[in-house]
């Protein structure tokens, strides 16, 4: 992509991602790379300035990671950012030391004269701190722009050198007016124009996918998900008919989530494509009978999967593309940058083995879940898709503790439905950034009537996060969990108990397996 970009060079920090979403909400393109890269890339005259992140690491520490002091030399602005901040004092001349007080979470700061990238801050301003290190002594020709109680050059600048830091993170929603700053670097500093919109995005990835495919199929698997819909939606924009989409029923979905994926992309939908519906629930259930080590089920039901979805290729005649709704941050949590890698996306990894294609179109590759959303309202997608609770590849396999059977799926579906319900009645929604009801192997006793019961134990977990590597959870008010508590046990046979996951993710997973 040969665009005008800001490049955040990735150190390792947790918010390597955060920080390219919020210059993107300044409707400029941003990218993460690794600390590894080549200068040559990073003097490309589309890279229009530079940000380095935050990481666990100490300057001073050998094997810490630093990068090419050239880079200095670029003549592109630079923006550091708490680690990033330390490595350039370190880099240029200036002392890190271990802080004799360090500052986590909400801190105050105040600005100590003029500043061209927190020009537009209040003094004092409230800022979210996370170091243990601290610039003690700035390179010749800098000097401090902001400080605290305990951190005396709390951000610094070089206007002549076009080099720019702070020791807070400006791009959590904590420091107040951070995006300011962000602002201010990416306009005033960088010189960028607005211009990375959904709107051109759409007019250029239809012409890039013409460009690819031609009059050539292409194949996707449908999952019905935001991600691989969107993908649908673009594709079909681009090709029309030329797009063949295997949906492929595991029969461990949410209840009526088959039925809403077909009337959104089959026959009455408003797509041109080609919609092969596939209801393999047998197969599946029959496959997983007795299984009840959660890595053992995913890998049944991936393996599974890929057969079903071969064999319908297979009856496909010259398919010489296939399709994935990778987005930007499956990239990168794959190990596009230097994070530490979290897991291994069924979406990365190039093309399925014993699957003979010509390549691969992923249309989304560039895009976070919030401008894939976007997208997706712009080709005329439904909110029931668009806004859908992200959901595990494997389903509700992983969200059955234990061995998996319809009638346990019938009873986490049921209470998924009742929960879903009536946190969209509550206005709650939008505000929960994921909720969903899963099934525990515990059976207890309880009384209904005047009948004893041993039945089994729902499991809610609603979680708030702004990027899903940590996340905590979300205050339900009372009156709507005891509103959802009783449909749950009123309505759905074979459940007494319903239990409510408090847990953070650290030290839990947003999944229960």
């Amino acid at each position: 992509m040969d665009k005008e970009k800001i490049v955040v060079v990735d150190f390792g920090g947790q918010y390597n991602q955060l920080i390219a979403r919020r210059i993107r909400q300044c409707h400029v393109y941003s990218e993460v790379w690794p600390y590894t890269v080549a200068l040559e890339k990073l003097a490309d005259p589309s890279v229009k300035g530079i940000i380095f992140t935050g990481g666990p690491n100490s300057v001073y520490d050998e094997k810490s990671p630093h990068i090419d002091p050239k880079i200095f030399s670029l003549g592109k602005p630079i923006l550091g950012i708490c680690y990033g901040a330390q490595l350039i004092a370190y880099e240029l001349g200036g002392e890190v030391t271990h802080a004799e007080t360090s500052e986590y979470g909400k801190t105050i700061i105040t600005r100590i004269g003029d500043s061209k990238i927190l020009g537009r801050f209040s003094s004092p301003s409230e800022v979210f701190m996370s170091h243990t290190d601290r610039v003690s002594k700035l390179p010749e020709g800098f000097k401090a722009t902001a400080k605290t109680e305990h951190c005396p050059i709390a951000a610094f600048e070089a206007p002549d050198k076009l080099i720019y830091a702070t020791q807070f993170h400006p791009e959590v929603r904590h420091t107040l007016e951070g995006q300011k700053a962000l602002e201010d670097f990416t306009y005033n500093i960088c010189g960028c124009k607005p211009t990375w919109k959904s709107e051109s995005f759409i007019t250029e990835q239809v012409e890039e996918i013409r460009k690819q495919v031609g009059d050539k199929k292409v194949l996707l698997g449908l999952s019905g998900g935001v991600d691989s819909a969107v993908t649908a939606a673009l594709i079909s924009k681009a090709i029309g008919k030329n797009l063949y989409c295997v949906f492929v029923d595991h029969g461990l979905l949410r209840k009526n989530e088959a039925k809403e994926v077909e009337d959104v992309f089959g026959p009455n939908g408003k797509f041109d494509l080609n919609f092969i519906p596939v209801d393999a629930s047998k197969l599946f259930f029959s496959k997983l009978q007795g299984v009840s080590d959660p890595e053992q089920k995913r890998k049944i039901i991936g393996a599974t999967f890929l057969e079903v979805f071969e064999e319908e290729t297979n009856k496909l005649d010259d398919v010489e593309f296939l399709a994935q709704g990778t987005i930007y941050p499956d990239r990168i949590e794959s190990g596009l940058g230097i994070s530490a890698k979290i897991k291994s996306h069924h979406n990365v990894g190039g093309l399925p083995k014993n699957m003979k294609f010509k390549g691969l179109v992923e249309p989304l590759k560039n895009l976070f879940k919030d401008e894939v959303r976007e997208v997706g309202k712009l080709l005329g997608l439904p909110d029931s898709i668009v806004y859908r609770q992200p959901f595990p590849g494997p389903g509700l396999g992983v969200r059955i503790i234990g061995e998996v059977t319809p009638e346990k799926v019938r009873i986490v579906q049921e209470a998924d439905y009742i929960y879903r319900e009536e946190i969209k009645k509550a206005g709650l929604d939008k505000n929960i950034s994921q909720y969903f009801a899963a099934l525990s192997n515990m059976r207890s006793v309880g009384v209904m009537g005047d009948s004893r019961t041993y039945d089994y134990a729902v499991v809610l977990r609603a979680v708030q996060t702004d990027d899903f590597m940590t996340a905590k959870p979300y205050l339900i008010p009372n009156d709507v969990m005891i509103n959802i508590v009783d449909r749950i046990v009123n309505e759905v046979k074979g459940v007494n108990r319903v239990l409510y996951d408090f847990t953070s993710k650290p030290p839990s997973t947003i999944e229960l397996e």
